[in-house]
């Protein structure tokens, strides 16, 4: 018992830990300097997002230490959520690309909106190559995934670079980057009952946790977001994102980027029925293991299944087109705003908000 509460530990501090911050430069130039109140469950996107990054660069066996020199690119992803305009998963970014998802800056989202926040900034990161995934109308869908993950975006011209280069600096360039499968954050929206989880779910809920392709869940209760990493019994173990810290400048000060308190926890059916699956799938192999887990072991042996694994695209929907960079010259908000349009042509799934 005394090791396995060790191993937690080490889990819990590992992970980077994103809470409310105050005095950072202005959202938008003339917005809010901290995020206390609103920005819970844009900080748990944020760190269900770098724990994909983690398991990308660094492996899911590894370890943070205090005082410990770290690899470099865990630096490069540390700098990525800085609270700064010019890094690419910034409260700043994240708070800005929302407007395109009808949420005004300062306005609480949902585990669905952050997911599709997610999926837009992503395009402008070229260090990570992510292919995003977020489900529609609970339902995964084998044959869009890896047309998606074996799609290479078109490098964009050298002007082009040079031009939004400043703004994503945080983002290191990958344009070396080998052709092939792109790494994939598939995350999962999904209602599990009415005002509460329907006790139907909780054990295939809980078993998505065990895959070692899992990055949690995203969740909590009305307008009180948690990261949720594991279970034990009918405890659901989360990083809590509800502390406010002044907004540092570098990511030397990196302690304060992980939760080095005990763990928090909570009685499952306590959840709001509001959630969002994350998981991370390095390669093909990862992915299809994925698949044949999901179908033989979780969704096989439910009396109502949490979601839908179909291997074709479904022939009702419109066709499945992989998203790409916009091609813009411009920097900060205006490129942000300049994506709007982008994406209010696809049709996108809204779950009800948390």
């Amino acid at each position: 018992m005394k090791t396995e509460k060790c191993n937690l530990q080490s889990d819990i501090v590992s992970r980077l830990w994103f809470t409310y911050r105050k005095k950072f430069s202005p959202i938008g130039g003339t917005g809010p300097s901290s995020d206390a109140g609103w920005g819970c469950m844009l900080r748990c996107g944020q760190m269900m997002l770098a724990q994909a990054l983690i398991c990308q660069h660094l492996g899911r066996d590894w370890r943070w230490e205090k005082h410990k020199e770290h690899p470099e690119e865990y630096r490069q992803i540390l700098q990525c959520f800085l609270d700064r305009k010019d890094c690419c998963y910034s409260i700043h970014q994240m708070a800005q690309m929302g407007v395109g998802e009808g949420k005004s800056i300062g306005e609480w989202f949902g585990p669905n909106t952050v997911a599709q926040v997610l999926k837009k900034l992503a395009l402008f990161d070229e260090w990570n190559s992510l292919a995003v995934y977020v489900s529609m109308d609970n339902t995964v869908v084998i044959e869009d995934i890896k047309t998606m993950c074996k799609y290479q975006p078109h490098s964009c011209s050298m002007a082009q670079a040079a031009s939004y280069q400043s703004t994503w600096s945080r983002c290191r360039d990958a344009s070396g980057q080998s052709s092939g499968w792109r790494p994939l954050l598939l995350i999962v929206p999904l209602r599990l009952g009415i005002n509460h989880i329907n006790p139907v779910y909780v054990d295939a809920f809980k078993a998505c946790f065990k895959m070692p392709q899992s990055l949690g869940a995203l969740g909590g209760k009305p307008n009180h977001a948690y990261y949720f990493i594991g279970f034990s019994g009918d405890e659901i173990i989360y990083l809590d994102p509800h502390t406010t810290q002044t907004f540092v400048d570098t990511e030397d000060q990196d302690q304060t980027y992980h939760c080095q308190k005990g763990p928090n926890s909570m009685k499952v059916l306590n959840l709001d029925p509001s959630v969002a699956l994350g998981f991370f799938c390095k390669d093909e192999n990862d992915f299809d293991n994925w698949c044949e887990v999901i179908e033989k072991e979780i969704l096989k042996h439910q009396s109502l299944r949490m979601f839908e694994l179909t291997p074709k695209h479904p022939p009702h929907w419109p066709p499945f087109i992989p998203p790409t960079k916009p091609e813009v010259t411009t920097t900060g908000a205006e490129l942000i705003e300049s994506t709007d349009k982008l994406f209010d042509v696809e049709e996108e799934f809204e779950i009800l908000s948390v």
